[in-house]
């Protein structure tokens, strides 16, 4: 099987195009998910404090034998972790759960502008990458708004954002912010939730070139240059997943994908309105 590129950032650290997310895994389960994704050819593993199963990763990053120059681990900030001395007790929890000495990428999880504390978190991850616990330094569901005030507070630009992003929602205004700013782009919900299952022109794309829908939209992603996370607990769907590098879509079949774009086709929350559950 064709090896996962990587693309490079612009702190000079590069990181596998393709990657395997544990949203939504059991931390019971997550060791053995994990464990599966990691034989089937994943180096990059996403996680998060909100996910609940950084303690399972960790085990699977243990017992999978695997040297930890090979492996490029990701977690994030919740959203009740914003300020710099919460932050850096949440990065300090994270790193024990997971059993590892660094990070290679650590995220605010979202901006939480009711809070508005992002800056103050943003300034401590700066300053834990200088001493060596994260290796690189991103965001997840940031607007251009909210990046430029991190360049504006802090002089310093993440190296991604990872958003929700699918054909179905496809982020012009903002992919082209993060290409303005050497910004990589990170797609979580890549398949658009299973909401495209049973697409006509999906499918008879996924015909044409015998493949699977799936295979099908995560190729998108691959050929406009973004970073993807898949998941699946199903250790035949991963491989599936993952086979995505031998195959190429067409310009024909790109402006088929590129039509299926809706103005209403967020899935998940919105970032300027997402906020903590309760008195916050």
């Amino acid at each position: 099987m064709p090896a996962i590129p990587e693309l490079r950032f612009h702190d000079g650290r590069s990181a596998p195009q393709l990657g395997f997310g544990v949203w939504q895994v059991d931390n019971l389960l997550s060791s053995r998910v994990v464990l599966n994704a990691l034989e089937n050819g994943y180096r990059l593993i996403d996680t998060a404090s909100g996910y609940h199963n950084e303690e399972g990763v960790g085990r699977a990053i243990s017992e999978s034998g695997l040297d930890r120059s090979e492996l490029f681990i990701t977690t994030k900030l919740w959203n009740d972790q914003h300020g710099h001395q919460l932050t850096k007790e949440a990065i300090e929890r994270s790193l024990e759960k997971l059993k590892l000495d660094y990070l290679d990428l650590y995220l605010i999880h979202w901006p939480v502008p009711r809070v508005n504390r992002f800056v103050q978190a943003w300034e401590m991850m700066i300053n834990l990458r200088s001493e060596g616990l994260i290796k690189s330094i991103g965001v997840c569901n940031f607007t251009a708004a909210q990046l430029q005030t991190l360049l504006d507070k802090t002089g310093v630009l993440p190296v991604l954002n990872q958003v929700e992003l699918h054909p179905r929602f496809q982020q012009q205004g903002l992919r082209q912010f993060h290409d303005d700013h050497d910004i990589r782009t990170q797609a979580w919900s890549p398949l658009a939730a299973g909401t495209l299952w049973g697409h006509p022109l999906l499918e008879e794309i996924a015909r044409k070139h015998q493949r699977t829908t799936a295979q099908v939209l995560l190729r998108w992603h691959i050929e406009q240059g973004h970073m993807v996370l898949s998941k699946s607990v199903n250790p035949e769907r991963q491989r599936h997943n993952r086979a995505i590098f031998s195959f190429e879509l067409d310009t024909e079949d790109l402006a088929v994908l590129a039509q299926l774009n809706e103005a209403d086709g967020r899935l998940g929350p919105h970032p300027e309105t997402f906020h903590l559950p309760q008195n916050t």
